[in-house]
């Protein structure tokens, strides 16, 4: 080998480990820089999935929060941690003075799914409001105000009665001799329960057609069942016979209040709409007619020409339809009843979704005497109605031709206009001929006789069981048994009367109301000096030289329409307004006690009767069982106290404001329609309250028998409320009452006077239409 080669190789052979190095140290720092770039990845990935998960969690908060829930817990916190949730009411044992004492109603201490989300709904709004424009905003309320509707039905549903709670049973209908009659309801032996709680037992309905019953008896013992029952046919009602129940409002729309009456008359409604229709084929006919014999067409087919027949004889026969129906007069008709119950012709003109709860109501009610049914039910139908509409009722009905059934706690309505009073007492239906006050004399007297046998068949088992013997303590109640079938018998009363039944005592419901006595003040306690009133914006309403004033002892019954400013005044005198112009005069020790409805509409539902008046009324120093005391004295059942407001009737809330108002000692009642959810014992025991009340007493009501009792009274007003202006009426209430009956009387006399005058002329027509050839 050369020297040159052998050095060549000497210097390859030392490269080569120099070279092995370089290339390992390459590829170390490549792997390095390869791991790197990959520990970059993973951590841009991970990041990238912490940031997309935070997104997620965003999106599932936002998803949760417009109440669509997709299954995840949201990772966001809400912005609003729900307060926390009380322990439940304990539960109420079963009383027999509600017959819904039992029912499994929805608690309002738990949160409905709705609820959860028309909350998270909220909270996300409070995001959103900020950036959002004026007309979103106005979206944002708009829903609000929706969602809080809803919630409200929904709660009004959870309290209504269910129809798949009751059961129904009867053994017999029709006559004794088991006869069907076609107008008259006769139901034998039936019995109600709801969840297995007996509400009406072994008892007999008899409906006679052409009579005008009152439905009597307490609040909560099942009337207005009773109603629906029959109205849903859930007894046996003839077939025959069309049942209308006026229970709830008219559905608001752009339809006006009168139209809304008139399209009540579905048959007219039908005729209408099919007359309108044979008058389009017959005018386009004409039309093409006409061309045709311009432009020389061909004549139209025969079979064309029977069609037009067709048309022509049915439009006819719709013709002396409507005739005989009084088409011709349904508007005014329908006007008439509306001007009745307080509705002017701009009100009559005003589609029904401008209209509140109430008058909406009274459209129902107008719907119902509109169409006049074969039977009309009706439930406490004057709570919506002024004094006057309430007169107007009174007189329409009197003259009412077909059956009605009315639950009332108005005893001058029901001795107005009822033929018959049916008592709901002791789960039994008891019968009786005449009005109320007729009802209430036999009722006395019946009352007075089974108490008197109960008291013999006491002694007389006190007497046999004292002796020791069972075979006598049998005999006398084996005896009385057959005393009570025999004398049901005779008398042809109620089979269920006539079943084996040993004397009961007559129990009857009682209640009393009580203002405590208020400390003398010296007057004048309350005035208007030549006080104006105005709202802010309105110009179409307004109060104008207001000079009234109250004291100690003073007795003042507000009448007037609604809406013409009667409940604004009550406000002026309570403070809550002040007059735009003019003096008011307070004294300043005055306290003033209200009842009005947005009064029980506020009560905190989620609370306890006992639990709402003890935070009201810390520096009273009552404790929780004199709280219930006061409470059991204006009539609400023991077992009630303790339950949530959000479950009481509307009578039941009623007798917890009454307990707020007596625990305030006024010096001054102001009451607005007091007597609304009110039964007839409460609204007797709140009179003789007010008379017995040392304080003075402003009152608005619609039943007459109550302002009648607290304005018999030397110092007894009567305030007319119209046209802006208050006016002392020049005589006690009875006289006020007289002019307005007289003048409702005389309304109706010209009305059927017309009528008959318009039938007569359509009776006339068709007679000389038939004898035409």
């Amino acid at each position: 080998m050369a020297p040159s080669e052998d050095k060549k190789a000497k210097s390859s052979s030392k490269d080569e480990p120099d070279k092995e190095k370089k290339e390992k140290k390459e590829k170390k720092e490549k792997e390095g820089k390869e791991k790197k770039e990959k520990s970059g990845d993973k951590k841009e990935k991970s990041e990238k999935k912490d940031k997309k998960g935070a997104t997620e969690k965003i999106s599932e908060h936002k998803v949760t929060a417009s109440g669509k829930s997709n299954g995840k817990a949201a990772a966001a916190p809400p912005a609003r941690a729900p307060a926390p949730r009380r322990p439940p009411p304990p539960q109420p044992k079963g009383n027999p003075d509600d017959y819904l004492a039992g029912l499994d109603l929805p608690s309002s201490e738990s949160e409905s799914d709705d609820e959860v989300k028309s909350r998270r709904v909220d909270e996300e709004d409070q995001v959103q409001i900020k950036m959002a424009s004026g007309k979103e905003i106005r979206k944002i309320a708009d829903r609000d105000r929706k969602a809080a509707e809803k919630a409200a039905q929904m709660k009004a549903a959870a309290l209504r009665d269910d129809d798949n709670v009751f059961d129904v049973s009867y053994e017999q209908q029709g006559d004794g001799d088991g006869t069907l009659s076609a107008t008259d309801i006769k139901v034998h032996n039936m019995t109600i329960r709801v969840k297995g709680k007996v509400l009406l037992e072994n008892t007999t309905v008899t409906i006679a057609a052409g009579r005008r019953y009152g439905l009597v008896g307490p609040n909560g013992k099942g009337k207005s069942t009773l109603l629906r029952m029959i109205a849903r046919r859930q007894i046996p009602v003839p077939e025959n016979l069309d049942v209308l129940l006026v229970e709830q409002e008219i559905v608001g729309s752009s339809t006006s209040a009168l139209d809304s009456v008139v399209a009540a008359d579905a048959e007219l409604m039908a005729l209408r709409e099919e007359e309108q229709e044979i008058n389009r084929r017959l005018g386009n006919l004409d039309l093409n007619a006409d061309g045709a014999a311009a432009g020389g067409a061909e004549q139209r087919p025969a079979a064309h020409h029977e069609e037009d027949k067709d048309d022509a004889a049915r439009l006819t026969e719709i013709y002396d339809r409507m005739a005989q129906i009084g088409a011709d007069s349904a508007e005014s008709r329908a006007s008439k009843i509306l001007h009745g119950l307080g509705f002017t012709d701009v009100m009559q003109r005003r589609a029904t979704q401008d209209f509140s709860g109430g008058w909406r109501m009274r459209i129902s009610l107008a719907r119902a005497l509109y169409i006049q049914p074969t039977v009309l039910l009706l439930d406490e139908p004057t709570n919506h109605l002024d004094l006057r509409a309430v007169l107007w009722l009174e007189e329409y009905l009197t003259r009412w031709k077909k059956t009605l059934i009315v639950v009332s706690h108005d005893r001058e309505f029901l001795n107005s206009v009822t033929t018959d009073i049916i008592h709901l007492h002791d789960e039994r239906l008891h019968y009786y001929r005449g009005n109320f006050a007729q009802f209430e004399e036999m009722y006395e007297q019946r009352r007075r006789e089974v108490n008197k046998e109960f008291e013999k068949y006491q002694k007389q088992m006190k007497v046999a069981k004292k002796s020791g013997s069972k075979a006598a303590a049998d005999k006398v109640e084996k005896g009385a048994k057959q005393k009570a079938k025999n004398k049901a018998k005779a008398s042809g009363g109620d089979r269920a009367e006539a079943a084996a039944e040993a004397p009961r005592q007559w129990t009857d419901y009682n209640v009393h109301f009580e203002f405590p006595e208020p400390t003398e003040l010296a007057p004048p306690l309350l005035q208007l000096i030549d006080a104006d009133f105005k709202y802010p914006g309105r110009d179409d309403f307004g109060m104008k030289n207001m000079n009234i004033g109250i004291d100690m002892g003073s007795r003042v019954a507000i009448v007037g329409p609604n809406g013409a400013g009667k409940s604004t005044l009550m406000n002026l005198l309570a403070g809550d307004l002040t007059p735009t112009s003019g003096e008011q005069r307070r004294s300043h020790k005055l306290r003033v006690g209200r009842y009005a409805q947005h009064f029980v509409d506020a009560l905190k539902m989620d609370e306890t009767p006992v639990d709402y008046l003890l935070s009201q009324y810390p520096e009273s120093g009552l404790k929780a069982t004199e709280m219930r005391a006061m409470l059991g004295r204006f009539g609400l059942s023991g077992h009630h106290h303790l339950q949530p407001i959000v479950k009481l009737s509307g009578g039941q809330k009623s007798r917890v404001v009454f307990t707020s108002v007596a625990l305030s000692n006024p010096h001054i009642l102001l009451l607005d329609e007091p007597t609304n959810h009110l039964d007839m014992q409460s609204i007797d025991a709140l009179a003789d309250a007010i008379e017995d009340y040392e304080g003075g007493v402003v009152i608005i009501s619609h039943d007459a028998r109550l302002l009648s009792r607290i304005s018999d009274n030397e110092q007894s007003e009567v305030w007319i409320v119209e046209d802006g202006e208050v006016h002392q009426w020049d005589g006690d209430f009875e006289d006020y009452k007289d002019e307005l009956v007289k003048e409702i009387a005389a309304e109706m006399d010209a009305q059927e006077a017309e009528e008959a005058r318009r039938q007569a002329e359509r009776d006339e027509k068709r007679r000389l239409a038939s004898k035409k050839p």
